[in-house]
């Protein structure tokens, strides 16, 4: 039934274009300047160009900065506190991880004008549709709980019940979100991504050690050595710092805010300057709570983000604890937008509702009104008494990086779809890079499972012999793919062509037929994951019982 729901709005589709609503086509409308739709000059001096930049830059940017949302200062400051900073070189090694990953939804949403969600559905069918949404719908749902819960423990901290301060964090976001104009809300993003910078000052509050600091960013180490539970600290970051929720909210929000072809170097742009901007803020909040908890009796005690505030107000002093409490609060406010917006997009790609910030509520009630729901139910979830709520946190970005090598091979699969992106395509050089960080996704779940099920083993000696059945497994891909690239049909045009080539409309595009082995792989790797989410939840219970 979804299917169809699917296929119906292709019909409604223009002759030259696949975008389902008519509110993605027009003006690009940014924060900070309008670029017309068919202006044609291309800017040439250096104002010009950053005046382009300042028009385009949003979506790349609130990702990344929403992705340093709750989960994720919950998870850096756990990070620091039991760590130290020897976790640092984590972040340096995420940051090519986000710029591929983002940067092949920058293109699919620029070329096809059409979102994640509908894309998978319509090239892959329903049943691949319904496990990539349902997972992302599940996943998304439990990380905007988190959110509330990030909200909930920061004003407790400054003595606000819960109670009153949830339910006005969900009516800001609401009146945040419908505003009906898509440069009304990128500005009041803006607004809570420049509060999001204080985490500077409370890095250097914390009086960090710089030296050990550095040799902790470039050099791989981990305090205490690995074990089954630094590993899930691993994966909870990665998967905090880059999350499935991220293509699908980047790649709709590119098309909301009209980007074509043309303007994708300038995206790029954006995507590359959040991604550095999201790891400068993670490693911030590592440094501030390794460096003020060092040598307290708090080191390796992380309850949750409302504990870390109260440990650095009582190690550092009330002002550094404040800083740390409005982040989260910001943070949590930031994420819960994407997040929810992503959510929306989303059944907006599978019911074939109207689903644009450019709309009033009168306009796109559906697509506002499930806004809405998802925000209430969140919000009424986090006032639950006696939840685990920094277990409940973890786990949920562990869950996650889990989840996103699924949504890894098909961001994979459509970047390397002609009819998708035509001269738009992944560069060789490109798969394979992503290849790689997708083993080391998988690597990460697999030491997860093996040590959940075997809490005995050697953690090192296990990451070696993965790594090197892992490495096997890339050079025997590596070689077909070569043999496969010189087979595969290409879009060959000029670039003032390729700046304007757009995808047809799907319903008129053939769906692609998988091998045999192709299946089995998919269908392998599906049910690994589930194998994987179920050993990941009986670890969490694990730690929330102490046993």
């Amino acid at each position: 039934m979804v299917d169809e729901k699917v296929r119906q709005p292709a019909a409604r589709e223009s002759a030259g274009s696949a975008v389902l609503d008519d509110a993605h086509l027009g003006d690009i409308r940014g924060a900070f300047g309008t670029i017309k739709e068919h202006d044609q000059q291309t800017p040439r001096s250096w104002k010009t160009r950053l005046l382009a930049l300042a028009a385009i830059m949003g979506p790349g940017l609130i990702v990344m900065v929403g992705d340093n949302d709750a989960g994720g200062v919950a998870t850096y400051a756990q990070a620091g506190q039991n760590y130290g900073s020897s976790l640092l070189w984590t972040l340096v090694l995420l940051i090519p991880v986000l710029i591929v990953n983002q940067e092949m939804v920058v293109r699919l949403g620029a070329v096809t004008g059409v979102g994640h969600a509908r894309l998978i559905f319509e090239r892959f069918g329903r049943f691949w549709g319904m496990f990539s949404v349902g997972d992302l719908f599940l996943l998304n749902f439990l990380t905007i709980t988190t959110e509330f819960i990030g909200i909930a423990l920061g004003a407790a901290y400054f003595g606000l019940s819960p109670y009153i301060a949830v339910p006005i964090a969900g009516l800001l976001l609401v009146g945040i979100t419908v505003t009906g104009r898509f440069e009304r809300w990128e500005r009041l993003m803006f607004v809570f991504i420049v509060a999001n910078l204080l985490v500077v000052p409370m890095a250097v509050l914390g009086r960090p050690q710089w030296g050990t600091a550095l040799h902790d960013l470039f050099v791989p180490g981990l305090q205490g050595g690995f074990s089954a539970n630094a590993v899930l600290l691993i994966i909870a970051i990665v998967g905090t710092t880059v999350a499935p929720w991220q293509l699908f909210f980047q790649q709709s929000n590119v098309i909301d805010k009209r980007i074509t072809p043309r303007w994708i170097p300038y995206e790029r742009a954006d995507t590359v300057i959040g991604a550095f901007v999201v790891v400068i803020g993670a490693a911030a909040i590592m440094m501030t709570t390794a460096f003020v908890f060092h040598g307290t009796s708090d080191v390796g005690h992380f309850s949750d983000a409302g504990g870390v505030a109260a440990g650095l107000a009582r190690d550092g002093g009330s002002t550094i604890g404040a800083i740390f409490a409005v982040v989260l609060i910001d943070s949590s406010i930031i994420g819960a937008s994407a997040v929810t917006l992503a959510t929306s997009y989303a059944f907006g790609d599978v019911f074939g509702i109207r689903h644009s910030l450019h709309r009033s509520w009168r306009e796109a009630k559906p697509f506002y009104a499930s806004f809405t729901g998802i925000v209430v139910l969140a919000a009424a979830i986090v006032l639950i008494p006696n939840a685990p709520l920094g277990i409940i946190t973890t786990a949920v970005q562990a869950l996650a990086g889990l989840l996103l090598p699924s949504a890894s091979v098909f961001l994979l699969l459509l970047c390397n779809d002609p009819a998708v992106l035509g001269p738009w395509v992944n560069r060789p050089w490109l798969n394979a890079l992503a290849s790689v960080i997708l083993s080391v996704l998988l690597l990460l779940s697999l030491v997860l499972v093996v040590t959940t099920i075997l809490p005995s083993i050697d953690v090192g000696v296990l990451v070696l012999v993965l790594a090197a059945l892992l490495a096997c497994g890339l050079a025997v891909l590596g070689a077909v793919a070569m043999t496969g690239q010189k087979a595969r049909d290409t879009v060959t045009v000029d670039r003032s062509q390729r700046e304007n080539w757009r995808m047809p409309p799907l319903a008129l595009l053939t769906r692609p037929v998988w091998s045999r082995p192709r299946r089995v792989a998919m269908y392998a790797l599906s049910g690994y994951l589930v194998v994987a989410v179920l050993l990941l939840f009986v670890k969490a219970a694990e730690l929330a019982t102490g046993h």
